[in-house]
């Protein structure tokens, strides 16, 4: 078996669904087995950070691999943000980058592509990825392969594969099975114990759940934990829409200071708020009316588990999830019917200027007419927090590492691997600036996103944070206009009417 034929059935058979990327001259002969053997599906774009960040959205739509090829240097040194993005919100993208042949250094002339050496590119992604190989031995290549999408798998972060362009045809056996990950059965079992327990102490305990519950594919089962615990639940801004359609769904999402009076109060009052899966990063906590003391949390993430001033290693979360459900009886409990979140509705059809909100409310008389609700995928700035109030079937952004430009690429990203279910973008006109473009391939890639742009010349979000620097002013490009070049329609509204 061929070494690029052996790597594209270790992803198909880890769950990967689909490889973006854009070809180059040191990845062209990987490219060329994978449109042949048609392994994996093959979605091309236009620009190497859109590569990254539309295997990002279909990471976290499957809850599985994500995969992004790109050639050596100048591909890869495109797609280093996207990755960083990936790496900071827990999601498993593999990247795959061509490269030089074993040999092709040995000249004493500087290769085109390359950085300050040869190496520079692996170390660049050593800092951005959680395990890393070249394969560059047919003998050690499939093992290697293992190790690394085993990684990717178990801690939920993105990986690098670089392979030499004359490896890509070399024989291999075929990829073994992942790695075991190391798990102390005996501290799992007494960290179970240790978090009910302080659970069942607790005068007001609070479940919070956040990415980790998604990444590994668990709301199934955690909105179980959720039912027989018996305990509140909210979601952190990463978390938001997780177990909407539990038996016992959250009764909202925590922002702190920004967010619902009642549920911050909620939570910045809990003597044994327990965190699953959540990121501490500012996004998340640091908007709080009053610091929470983390220390005295249960604080389940990156493989430990954290209570009090001690730490549990090596305790992955599907395995505790498993173990305290073991612990706890079924329960039939339910407040569904309840409405956790007050969702804004009753547009006004009049000649009024467009508001944000009025943007959410006629997305959601939409769904209260009868229509199906749409995953969004949303860019950072006014657009997310507009997400924020729309009635959805999954909400993704790149809401803590908040980097522009994930919108419209993690659309495309996303409905390529949804089965045909379309999906809602939306995007600020900055950020469209950035990747918007991409929707020019939709019609060769046969998909059909829906995009809500915020056209107001503006990096309003930073005009937030310094309204007096003219700097934040952009021009109004009229993207309606462009949208037929790219193989859509376009409509531009100013009232609520429209």
């Amino acid at each position: 078996m061929k070494l690029a034929e052996a790597l594209l059935r270790a992803l198909k058979d880890r769950g990967a669904q689909a490889m973006f990327g854009i070809p180059g001259d040191f990845a062209l002969p990987f490219f060329k087995v994978a449109e042949e053997t048609q392994i994996l599906p093959l979605h091309t774009l236009s620009h190497e950070p859109a590569v990254g960040f539309a295997a990002d959205a279909a990471a976290r739509y499957s809850s599985t691999l994500g995969v992004a090829a790109v050639t050596y240097g100048a591909g890869a040194f495109n797609m280093v943000n996207a990755v960083a993005g990936a790496y900071a919100e827990k999601s498993p993208v593999v990247v795959i980058s061509g490269a030089p042949g074993t040999t092709e250094g040995n000249a004493g002339l500087l290769l085109h592509h390359q950085g300050r050496t040869l190496d520079t590119q692996f170390q660049v992604f050593k800092e951005i990825t959680v395990a890393q190989a070249r394969l560059d031995d047919p003998a050690k290549a499939p093992a290697e392969i293992a190790r690394v999408l085993g990684a990717a798998r178990a801690l939920s972060r993105p990986v690098y594969l670089e392979i030499p362009r004359n490896m890509v045809n070399a024989e291999v056996e075929p990829v073994g099975d992942d790695p075991a990950w190391p798990v102390d059965r005996d501290a799992l079992a007494a960290c179970a114990d240790e978090v009910l327990a302080a659970m069942r102490s607790a005068m007001s305990p609070v479940l919070m759940v956040c990415v980790e519950v998604r990444r590994y594919g668990l709301e199934a089962k955690v909105a179980e934990l959720a039912q027989r615990l018996g305990v509140p639940v909210v979601t952190t801004f990463m978390g938001r829409g997780l177990l909407a359609d539990a038996p016992t769904p959250p009764l909202g999402t925590y922002i702190g200071v920004a967010g619902d009076a009642e549920i911050t109060r909620l939570v910045e009052e809990s003597d044994g708020l327990f965190l699953l899966g959540a990121i501490l990063s500012d996004t998340n906590f640091a908007v709080s009316q009053r610091k929470i003391d983390l220390r005295k949390t249960i604080h389940a993430f990156d493989r430990a588990v954290t209570l009090g001033y001690h730490t549990y290693a090596d305790i992955p979360l599907d395995g505790l999830v498993d173990a305290l459900l073991e612990r706890l009886p079924p329960s039939d409990r339910t407040t569904r019917g309840k409405e956790p979140h007050a969702y804004p509705t009753g547009l006004q059809a009049d000649d009024g200027p467009i508001a944000p909100m009025d943007i959410a409310r006629a997305v959601n008389d939409r769904v209260r007419a009868g229509q199906e609700p749409l995953l969004i995928a949303a860019d950072m700035g006014d657009c997310l927090f507009t997400a924020m109030d729309m009635i959805d079937a999954g909400l993704m952004a790149p809401g803590y590492y908040a980097g522009m430009g994930f919108g419209v690429p993690a659309g495309i990203g996303a409905q390529c691997v949804s089965g045909g279910r379309r999906i809602l973008t939306v995007v600020g006109d900055g950020a469209f600036q950035m990747t918007g473009w991409e929707l020019g391939n939709c019609r060769r890639l046969g998909i059909d996103p829906i995009v809500i742009l915020f056209n107001n010349a503006s990096w309003e979000m930073l005009r937030t944070f310094q309204p007096e620097s003219a700097f934040n002013d952009l021009d109004d490009w009229r993207f309606a206009d462009m949208a037929a070049g790219m193989g859509g329609d376009g409509v531009r509204v100013r009232t609520r009417a429209e």
